[in-house]
């Protein structure tokens, strides 16, 4: 009989890399993620359909936690593992944070986990299971620019170290995961250019750092040592790590993305690449029949920082969009401002002949930047 194993934030980065490590060894999984078309798609990869319940659900609902075990446990009948890696990172200073988006880090990183932990307990005593809380170096040494993530991050390492404790006597193992720099979009959704690729480990060596952990039932994952040594070391000496990671933002990839214009040959930014500065010379009126389009909504998109080359990347994926999946893949959790400015985006892109209307609210790539 196959084992069955939560996955919360399964769409994307280290989320995803689980679910396809764990289906190709043989699990029965739960998908958990926001955005529909990205768990459609991972389902569509393997022949075995029976073996993937795919949930698009925001764990900041009300009752969610519930909700996931509910249908773990009605479509295959027991929880052997749960891995927590939907997560959020809202950028700027946390004494500067709305209480919106002190509410989303701490609730999605520390009290949905624990929830989800508490509504899945008698499954997992039942199966002597096991829960992965997915962590970070900057709980030992926080960051400036991460608003709230750090502490957060903070909460959930002893929150793993208070539960494994209390629940060692149900048999059940608690596993604190430091996964240290990962490739993937997280970062660079938050407008962080994130860690250099040649620091960053790609997701699929954390998820087989996880899987691993399964079979020998650890307490506790670093999934890049020598990251974790360094952490460490850092934590030893706080005065001179804060002074690095002041002084040098690109070791904990929270170097700032560029705002400013891009010329319509210019691609999205990468990591650690920034465009040369063109606000010191004249702009020439622009033809160009993407800034005609966009004109209007200029302003609005500078001051809530929605980069041109996110919409030209936008365009050149040569697929369906929808407003919600364009939010969430821009904002990580947006807000009611945000939202609206990514409608009235497509609308204009729309008008411009960038995007067709298809109606339900999806709108197709008909043309690139």
């Amino acid at each position: 009989m196959a084992r069955t194993m939560i996955i919360t934030g399964a769409s994307a980065g280290i989320g995803r890399a689980v679910a396809i490590a764990a289906l190709e060894q043989g699990y029965d999984i739960v998908a958990v993620a926001r955005r529909q078309p990205l768990l459609d798609e991972l389902a569509a990869t393997f022949a075995r359909a029976d073996a993937i319940e795919t949930l698009p659900l925001d764990l900041l609902e009300p009752g969610a936690p519930a909700l996931i075990v509910a249908a773990a446990l009605r479509r295959f009948g027991t929880i052997d593992v749960i891995v927590n890696a939907a997560g959020v990172v809202a950028a700027g200073g946390i004494a500067e944070q709305s209480d919106s988006a002190l509410h989303e880090q701490f609730q999605l990183h520390v009290v949905a986990p624990l929830a989800l932990l508490r509504e899945a307990l008698p499954a997992l005593q039942a199966t002597r299971g096991q829960v992965f809380f997915i962590g970070s170096g900057v709980a030992r040494v926080p960051v400036p620019g991460l608003g709230a993530y750090s502490a957060a991050k903070a909460a959930i390492r002893n929150a793993a170290r208070s539960a494994r404790t209390e629940l060692r006597r149900y048999g059940i193992i608690v596993t604190y995961v430091d996964p240290g720099a990962v490739d993937t979009e997280f970062m660079r959704r938050a407008g962080f250019a994130g860690a250099h690729k040649r620091f960053a480990a790609p997701p699929k060596r954390v998820a087989d750092s996880i899987l691993r952990a399964v079979q020998r039932r650890k307490a506790v994952v670093n999934a890049s040592p020598w990251q974790t040594f360094a952490v460490g070391v850092g934590a030893l000496f706080p005065s001179l790590a804060q002074a690095v990671v002041t002084r040098f933002p690109a070791i904990a990839g929270t170097q700032r993305l560029p705002s400013t214009k891009m010329t319509a040959a210019s691609p999205p930014p990468e990591p650690l690449t920034y465009p040369a500065e063109e606000a010191a010379r004249p702009e020439k009126p622009s033809r160009d029949p993407l800034d005609a389009a966009l004109g209007p909504l200029a302003r609005r998109m500078e001051r809530l920082k929605l980069s041109r080359g996110f919409i030209i990347a936008l365009l050149e994926s040569k697929t369906t969009l929808t407003m919600e999946d364009v939010a969430l893949r821009w904002a990580g959790m947006p807000n009611k401002n945000e939202r609206a400015l990514v409608h009235d985006v497509l609308e204009a892109l729309s008008d411009g002949g960038f995007l067709e209307r298809c109606g339900d609210g999806r709108y197709a790539v008909v043309r690139t930047a």
